[in-house]
């Protein structure tokens, strides 16, 4: 039944033992169930977000995953100051216990498979010794695997785990039964290299090799999985570290630092030049210009006064203010968009894994043949032993040696690959997505343009030369610590070299600056500055900063001794590589659209430079409306992918299909996206898709051959003809083909 706001309430809970995509499934089928009661669980970020009726109590909805096999935890209370206590990583993430499960497998397992396979290491008791070494393999390393097995079993389905735990037990219960009352317990027993397909009743056949060889392959492939998820919430953590972590406040006309965690609306705190500000406010004392550019993505520093707001996080770029706190803790705009990355996550299906796709089909085919191998040798008055040997055997080979190596192999293989290329791939189940993604959104600031100010023309008045312009401009900006001061400065440093030094120097509010620069009486700044000494921009001047403001640009007037000399054009100029890069995501068939907070002019204009039409173009978003635009081309059924740098791109890289995220950019877009582009280039972007989307094709061929040979041996297996060589030689071509197959993928090239 429909809750509304005042009847409702939501908790996230930490869910615990799921293995695949299905057990997500499974745990949001049952809290589905429940009357009053709104389920979304997501694998990637093991968390279940539920909003539930007031009549139900959290308990009942933890008992409720707990009874489906799993584990369920009501996150930590928030700390005093607004952040989480669940941000905190956990002590243990489980990644220890399978570390030393996966070291167990691998030092047990290959002295086993050796022995299996090299007829010379083969011992007078070599079979007991195996039996030793595998033992604990298939028991202890494996036990996730039989776990999983179990409750997915209790609940009628199959998944990789079902095949690996059926597959492992049935080659180890095959063995023990040949060892202890078949015949290859007897001292001096050997496998001979050979593979003639004859019928045997399998009492002098062991298959610890296939026990233990399996489960350290693909203890491996969890492993690395493991690890490429252990970070799925440090986008939060890097978000809320973001601010500052101390504050001068002001207090009875004293100054006192304390931590911002302890801030109160309404005290009034100190920002000197180059600190953060530590919460929203308004500005009571002083003016300066602000940075926003991570939290807005606006390149231009905004100039702030007396009665502005301020955002918590940003970087006073010039002079002292003082603050009075509006909003601090949870309530902060930084906090907010903290809580939007950590719903976009959440709301954020992951891809399921392939090989669990087939093995819903492929384990229940496999259990039918076994049982009708079965039912057919008895009938056929074979006998118990014999019908027995061959329906084991079937279980034995589908067990999948191969596939364990599947997509870890293709995986390690890309993504070393991409990391020489400067792409990082965070985990497999992004590479699905980089297949269907029609539509890629791109920030402007810092992933189309460069996202600092960049001097890019100067325009001067008749007369006038423009190494003299920027001579003395640029020593009079030199001296300024505002960000387009200081474009101007490094333009003229890099066309000119040194600068000369200004005399009685000023810096004028919201204006601009003056100064005395080799004898001129020197003006940079606004035209109002130069209006305010009675000073005009000629026509042609005047002109030149229409067009630039036009374009989105900022122009700077520049006069001396009593005359208006120049105009200067600063803005965030346009990435060299992005207008090829632009052409190479068309080619790959995706639409690319500019989003940006900067005007439309400004938005405009670029996307004319780089190629993109104008009604593709979406401007004047505020930073928590990212993510509401992603959603929103989503919801016309489009595949999304979202590239950005900054903390204002965080929610909508997590909310979309495919996030990539600048590593020039943000450690918070870096950890929401599901690829990092290194080089800082958007052709990296491009190459990014390529491979991702050539790794995903290795993968599907490995999977592919991984059961193909386990499917062409199956008929031997069910005529009881599987020699112990046979399936070991079948085994390690298919472990070898695939591990061909993924290295295939070194010869990639950037384009």
């Amino acid at each position: 039944m429909p809750q509304t706001a005042t009847e409702s309430r939501s908790v996230e809970l930490a869910i615990g033992g799921m293995t695949c995509a299905s057990c997500a499934a499974r745990i949001e089928k049952k809290l589905n169930r429940m009357d009053g009661v709104e389920a979304t669980v997501n694998y990637a970020t093991e968390k279940a977000k539920v909003t539930f009726a007031e009549g139900t109590a959290v308990a009942d909805l933890i008992a409720t995953v707990e009874a489906t096999g799993y584990t369920a935890a009501e996150p930590p209370p928030p700390v005093e100051g607004g952040t989480a206590a669940r941000d905190e990583a956990p002590a243990d993430d489980g990644l220890t216990p399978l570390r030393q499960r996966l070291l167990t497998a691998v030092v047990l397992a290959v002295p086993v498979i050796a022995m299996a396979m090299i007829p010379a290491l083969q011992i007078e008791y070599w079979q007991w010794l195996s039996l030793t070494l595998a033992a604990p393999v298939v028991t202890y390393a494996a036990w996730p695997f039989h776990r999983a097995a179990w409750t997915n079993a209790k609940h009628g389905a199959a998944t990789m785990d079902t095949l690996i735990s059926v597959g492992t037990s049935a080659a180890f219960l095959w063995s023990l039964w040949a060892l202890f009352f078949g015949t290859a317990g007897t001292p001096g027993m050997t496998h001979p290299f050979e593979f003639t397909i004859a019928r045997s009743d399998g009492a002098g056949n062991i298959y610890l090799e296939a026990a233990a060889g399996v489960t350290a392959f693909i203890l491996a492939g969890r492993y690395f999985e493991a690890r490429s998820k252990r970070r799925a919430g440090a986008a939060l953590k890097a978000l809320l570290e973001l601010g500052a972590k101390d504050v001068t406040v002001l207090r009875d006309g004293r100054e006192e630092t304390i931590p911002t965690s302890d801030l109160k609306v309404g005290d009034r705190f100190l920002v000197r030049p180059g600190e953060k500000i530590a919460t929203d406010g308004t500005v009571v004392e002083g003016a300066s210009a602000v940075d926003a550019s991570m939290l807005t993505g606006e390149s231009v520093p905004v100039e702030v006064s007396v009665g502005d707001t301020v955002t918590g996080a940003t970087l006073n770029a010039g002079g002292r203010l003082v603050v009075e706190a509006t909003r601090v803790g949870a309530d902060t705009q930084l906090a907010r968009m903290a809580k939007l990355v950590e719903d976009a996550q959440n709301g954020k299906a992951a891809a399921q894994r392939l090989a669990d796709r087939i093995s819903a089909v492929f384990v229940p085919v496999v259990i039918a043949l076994a049982l009708g191998t079965l039912g057919f040798w008895l009938g056929n008055g074979s006998g118990l032993t014999a019908a027995f040997t061959a329906a084991v055997a079937v279980l034995i080979i589908a067990c999948p040696c191969a596939l364990g190596l599947a997509t870890p192999t293709a995986l390690m293989v890309g993504t070393g690959r991409g990391a020489q290329l400067g792409i990082l791939i965070k985990g497999p189940e992004v590479l699905e997505t980089t297949r269907r993604v029609d539509t890629i959104v791109l920030d402007k600031t810092g992933t189309v343009t460069t996202g600092r100010m960049t001097l890019l023309a100067v325009h001067t008045a008749d007369g006038t030369e423009e190494a003299e312009v920027l001579r003395l401009a640029g020593a009079l900006e030199n001296a300024s610590e505002h960000p387009i001061a200081q474009a101007v400065a490094a333009g003229a440093t890099e066309k000119l070299g040194g600068l000369p030094t200004p005399e009685d120097f000023a810096n004028i509010p919201g204006l601009g600056v003056q100064g005395i620069v080799e004898g001129h009486a020197v003006l940079v700044g606004r035209e109002r500055l130069l209006a305010e000494w009675a000073m005009e921009l000629p026509a042609g001047l005047a002109r030149a900063r229409h067009e630039a403001e036009a374009a989105g640009r900022t122009a700077i007037a520049v006069a001396w001794d009593g005359e208006a000399r120049a105009v200067l054009e600063v803005a965030d100029a346009v990435k060299d590589t992005s207008a090829e890069a632009i052409s190479r995501l068309r080619a790959l068939g995706l639409t690319p659209i500019l989003l940006t907070g900067d005007n439309e002019a400004v938005a405009k204009s670029v996307a004319a430079e780089v190629g993109i039409s104008p009604q593709d173009v979406i401007a004047e978003v505020l930073p928590e409306d990212k993510v509401n635009v992603v959603k929103r081309l989503q919801a016309e059924g489009r595949s999304v992918a979202m590239v950005g740098d900054g903390v204002n791109d965080a929610a909508a890289l997590a909310q979309a299909d495919l996030g990539l995220a600048m590593g020039t950019g943000t450690d918070a877009a870096i950890e929401a996206g599901d690829l990092t582009l290194v080089r800082g280039d958007l052709n990296a972007a491009a190459d990014a898709i390529r491979l991702s989307r050539k790794t995903l094709g290795t993968i599907r061929s490995n999977l592919f051959w991984a059961f193909a040979y386990n499917v062409a041996a199956l008929p031997l297996a069910a005529a009881g003809l599987l020699n112990p060589m046979i399936a070991g030689a079948a085994m390690a071509f298919s472990s070898v083909f695939v591990l061909a197959n993924s290295l295939r993928l070194r010869s990639f090239k950037a384009a």
